[in-house]
């Protein structure tokens, strides 16, 4: 089938397959960047069980995906969360579902952004050999500047088109997954030297959950893990324009996450036993390092090669910045398709058959969001990303569900539904429940994440709630503007949707 074909909300179909659907769901999770903005963080909460966190949280993510796998197989939208959750629990929970998957985008967008400038400035600086320009990312309006300029660069890309990035991907993916290759190896190698002075030794008891000190730090050290894996979900988003959109995208989402598993894990080891987890120096612990972890381990680690480090953790952000627009921008193509939104999220550009008025809005939105941000946290990395653990919990939560209820008639007819549709679903949707309950019950605490408040409550939690009371208002808005998808006359249960073209399905 041509390229060219469209799907019935006008994007283009048949342009991805399995390898470009792995390569956009790795580009959006970002390894190096999310590596680098977290690995810290998890520590600090878990210790030396950072392994073993990163495998909690890998479970949860497996679980949901084969649910999400199951209901992509029946019903191929890029609506995902918020066509599911409609079609199994009705128009408002759809729409909040759609909302989570929204706000969690506009965060993680703002965060990339973040990430690119600080490494932008700090490549620029190693290839020059001028370390002052590295600290131009200080500057609150130059680093609110360089991420303006970021964002439109990424939304003009997102505008082109998906087929017009796909080739810089592979090359983007492919460059900074072999330099976290060649990092493992280096600090494996050098552990115990002179440089890793502060490094622990190997322990199995690593890979141990259970020796993780209380379920407040378990359920805050599960809230970054799945932070780490986010994206994934991408592959789903994209099933209108991928070949077999009923098969190939849920396969590449399971791909995605146990590579990227594996990759984790590894990353945990080496960091362990070269940085350790003191609180001065290298070590884990240090608040000064703990926004760029790679930034402090680079030189000691890679030596001359450490310009390759600041280059991958760039061109993560930067690749991922550009690919994370792919998501919200097709769940709000069809939250306007079917008139959740206003009609003009649901039209597409005539030649490049992308969501242009989507694109442009979550650009602002989250460009806006970070200069917010920026200016009234003292730690902005480290709360929106517990932030976005909430939203990821969230509408993960509300589309495992989903995929329970959905399926509810075929459960239990074989084995196999009721492990994929049933059991997998459930456990993984009740485990992302628990973690967003204690998240939202530790976060109301000024001392959680960075200890900064509003009005004497924690930040993310404040975040967290106000960005879901925001979503509740959009709906009744909505709801009495433009009533007609809240009557079910748009979208329900029964409605058939879109379903590949091509007969490879």
């Amino acid at each position: 089938m041509s390229s060219t074909a469209q799907s019935n909300k006008g994007l283009s179909t048949g342009s991805l397959g399995l390898l470009a659907s792995v390569a956009l769901g790795v580009s959006v999770i970002a390894p190096a960047y999310t590596l680098t903005a977290s690995v810290a963080y998890v520590a600090q909460e878990v210790g030396p069980q950072m392994p073993a966190i990163f495998l909690v949280g890998f479970v949860p993510m497996l679980l949901v995906a084969l649910g999400y796998r199951e209901l992509n197989a029946k019903t191929p939208d890029s609506g995902t969360s918020f066509t599911w959750a409609t079609k199994a629990f009705g128009p408002y929970v759809g729409f909040m579902g759609g909302w989570g998957l929204i706000a969690a985008t506009v965060i993680v967008l703002s965060n990339l952004a973040a990430i690119a400038v600080d490494f932008f400035y700090l490549a620029i600086a190693q290839l020059s050999g001028n370390d002052g320009i590295a600290e131009l990312a200080d500057n609150v309006v130059i680093n609110i500047v360089t991420c303006t300029v970021f964002v439109a660069m990424a939304m003009y890309i997102c505008y082109r088109g998906i087929e017009a990035s796909r080739p810089i991907q592979y090359f983007l993916v492919t460059f900074q997954l072999g330099v976290l290759v060649v990092f493992i190896i280096a600090a494996f190698v050098q552990s115990g030297g002179a440089e890793a002075s502060g490094g622990l030794s190997f322990s199995w008891s690593w890979f141990n959950p259970f020796e993780i000190g209380s379920f407040t730090a378990f359920a805050a050290g599960v809230s970054l893990s799945i932070f780490v894996y986010w994206g994934w979900d991408t592959c789903l988003t994209l099933n209108e324009e991928t070949a077999g959109s009923d098969s190939t995208p849920g396969k590449a989402a399971v791909l995605t996450i146990v590579g990227v598993v594996l990759l984790y894990l590894f990353i945990a080891v080496a960091v362990l036993l070269f940085a350790g987890l003191g609180d001065t120096g290298l070590g884990l612990n240090n608040g000064d390092i703990a926004d760029n972890v790679f930034v402090a381990l680079g030189s000691p680690v890679l030596g001359p090669l450490a310009v390759l480090m600041s280059l991958a953790v760039l061109v993560s952000s930067a690749s991922s910045l550009q690919s994370t627009f792919l998501s919200p921008t097709r769940t709000m193509l069809a939250m306007g398709h079917y008139k959740a939104l206003p009609d003009a999220y649901g039209t597409v550009h005539p030649t490049y058959k992308s969501p242009v008025h989507a694109t442009i809005v979550a650009g602002v939105v989250a460009t806006v969001f970070y200069a917010v941000m920026r200016v009234i946290s003292t730690s902005v990395l480290q709360d929106t990303i517990l932030t976005l653990g909430l939203m990821i919990c969230f509408y993960y939560g509300i589309t495992a569900f989903a995929c329970v209820w959905y399926f509810r008639d075929s459960a239990f007819s074989n084995a196999r539904n009721f492990l994929l549709r049933f059991l997998s679903p459930l456990v993984g949707g009740i485990a992302l429940v628990a973690v967003l309950v204690q998240t939202l019950f530790d976060s109301s605490d000024p001392a959680y994440g960075s200890g900064s408040s509003v009005f004497g409550v924690g930040t993310v939690f404040v975040i967290g709630v106000g960005i879901i009371g925001l979503g509740v208002a959009l709906m009744i808005y909505m709801r009495v503007t433009q009533p007609s998808f809240f009557a079910g006359e748009t979208l329900d249960e029964d409605t058939e949707i879109f379903s590949d073209p091509s007969g490879m399905a």
